[in-house]
């Protein structure tokens, strides 16, 4: 699939990828990932158009700084991606970080959306997968080859059960560059600093933004072993929308890979109710 860039409202060139035709979904990754967040789903993906942006600074868009690396400058940049390809509506399909730029689309410029589906996120953070993140956030990993390092992430990410030894490698690959000195990530590391004054401001209040996608479909997956989003966060979401489709994904932590069974069949339902 061709890589394509934009040009964002404030000069930034950014990627993205663009496949199929019908319905829009616009896939928005995790907070250090890029559009490969979705490789696991996108050969489950018929008659629909699936487009998936990289972040600026992560993956193959520009750099543009630490300041640049927030919430709503990534919402900008969405609808940015929106305007270039002269498309009025999608749905928002949104792991981590994902999710709540989509819920801040929805608070903000709910007409641009068709709809809202959530990967292992909601209006409450859970503090240990905050810490978790603050630990790994912006550093390479101490691995000096894929290989290395998917031999390494079943004891440093337990949470995560019943995974093959061939995905382990896959996700190594994506996620890092190997160099004669060792893995490196691929993402700008002045997104730790971005983080870390998030981490440490004031606690923000989610649940308008959540709330803000009343009149939209709205679907929440949830890893079973996540430790970004509570069991008690997702219920209250579910009281909140008892309309709104739930999977649980057993064996997965924060974030399940969207090709299993459960997520599947949701991410379906949801397309369904869309039309």
């Amino acid at each position: 699939m061709e890589l394509r860039h934009f040009t964002a409202g404030d000069g930034a060139r950014l990627a993205y990828r663009d496949q199929g035709e019908g319905l829009v979904v616009l896939a928005l990754s995790g907070l250090t990932r890029n559009g490969s967040d979705f490789d696991y789903l996108a050969p489950h993906l018929d008659g629909l158009r699936l487009i998936r942006p990289d972040y600026r600074g992560r993956g193959d868009s520009e750099w543009t700084g630490t300041a640049t690396y927030n919430v709503q400058r990534e919402a900008r940049d969405a609808l940015d991606l929106l305007d270039h390809l002269e498309i009025e509506q999608a749905a928002i399909l949104g792991t981590s970080r994902g999710g709540i730029v989509g819920m801040y689309l929805a608070a903000t410029s709910a007409n641009r959306l068709h709809g809202l589906c959530l990967n292992d996120v909601g209006p409450v953070l859970h503090r240990p997968g905050l810490e978790r993140i603050k630990d790994y956030v912006g550093r390479n990993p101490a691995a000096r080859s894929h290989e290395d390092l998917a031999r390494k992430l079943p004891g440093l990410m337990p949470e995560f059960r019943n995974i093959p030894a061939d995905r382990w490698l896959d996700e190594a690959r994506r996620h890092y560059i190997e160099t004669e000195a060792g893995l490196r990530i691929n993402y700008d590391p002045g997104l730790r600093e971005s983080f870390l004054a998030a981490f440490d401001g004031p606690q923000i209040d989610l649940w308008p933004l959540f709330d803000a996608a009343r009149d939209l479909p709205l679907a929440l997956i949830r890893g079973a072993n996540s430790d970004l989003l509570s069991p008690e966060t997702a219920a209250e979401m579910r009281r909140r929308r008892p309309d709104m489709i739930y999977a649980e994904v057993p064996d997965r932590g924060h974030i399940p890979y969207l090709d299993e069974p459960e997520a599947l069949h949701a991410i379906a339902d949801w397309l369904r109710l869309i039309g």
